[in-house]
């Protein structure tokens, strides 16, 4: 990039001339540094949570708030939900040994609460996508803990109609980068083929007849272990339909990765 000067003089400026030859003749290193500096007054790493400068390049968390979400430390390997034992990874929880889910494993990052569940809300119902890198970071550091061999990243689908009031499709914002960082290939030939009441409210039993036949596969699924990307994970019934779907159309094993666990 090119920086372009007014006309200016020794005289004029201030400036000795042997003090401007000895500055215009410096490295471009300088340049560059001075470049950046003004990108960091402009744009300052702020945390979004509290609007503190970060110092954690990967993600904008401040230190004192990423030391302050809550994280979850133990979880069912089957279904993402805390619990407070730890389990081993054949070991699931009671409520999946009771009806198991059609997906081999689900890993969440946080616990729905204070700040994240006011986050994770802006996020999809105030367009606050400042939100998407803080939540993605998460969603790599949580991914660790996924069964290796996952070779496509699908994000929950909203029905077209939804997605064109809200104006884009909180699953795929996360999803997007997830992609480019993992080097993995999205999904994009399931859609929601009708348009479902909101979820939040619902009892499970509700929530289960309200997503029956919600989702379809337009065409083959070339992927074998598909991860299914979402925000939040409440009780669990979208990602079991979405799954068994993809295990109608032939896909061998499903994980869920989400942002947050209810």
């Amino acid at each position: 990039m090119r920086i372009r000067h007014g006309p200016c003089n020794a005289r004029s400026c201030n400036i000795p001339k042997m003090r401007w030859l000895t500055l215009t003749t410096r490295p471009m290193s300088l340049a560059l540094r001075l470049l950046r500096s003004l990108e960091r007054a402009a744009l300052p790493n702020v945390c979004v949570f509290c609007g503190a400068r970060c110092r954690l390049k990967a993600a904008p968390i401040c230190t004192p708030c990423y030391a302050d979400l809550p994280w979850i430390d133990r979880a069912c390997p089957r279904c993402a939900k805390p619990v407070v034992a730890e389990l081993s990874e054949d070991i699931s929880c009671a409520a999946c040994q009771q009806d198991p889910p059609p997906f081999t494993a689900a890993v969440a990052a946080l616990g729905y609460s204070f700040p994240i569940d006011a986050a994770i809300k802006a996020m999809k119902f105030r367009r606050k996508l400042c939100y998407v890198p803080a939540f993605v970071h998460a969603l790599m550091m949580a991914a660790e803990k996924l069964p290796a061999g996952i070779d496509a990243l699908l994000p929950v689908p909203l029905h077209w109609r939804r997605q064109a009031l809200r104006g884009f499709n909180q699953a795929a914002e996360l999803c997007r980068p997830l992609c480019r960082q993992t080097g993995l290939e999205q999904i994009n030939n399931v859609v929601r083929r009708r348009p479902t009441p909101y979820q939040s409210g619902l009892a499970a039993r509700l929530r289960r007849g309200n997503l029956r036949s919600a989702f379809s596969v337009q065409g083959p699924v070339a992927a074998r272990h598909v991860l299914i990307v979402d925000d939040v994970i409440t009780t669990g019934e979208t990602c079991r339909e979405l799954a068994q779907v993809l295990r109608d159309a032939g896909v061998e094993k499903v994980s869920v990765l989400a942002v947050a666990r209810a």
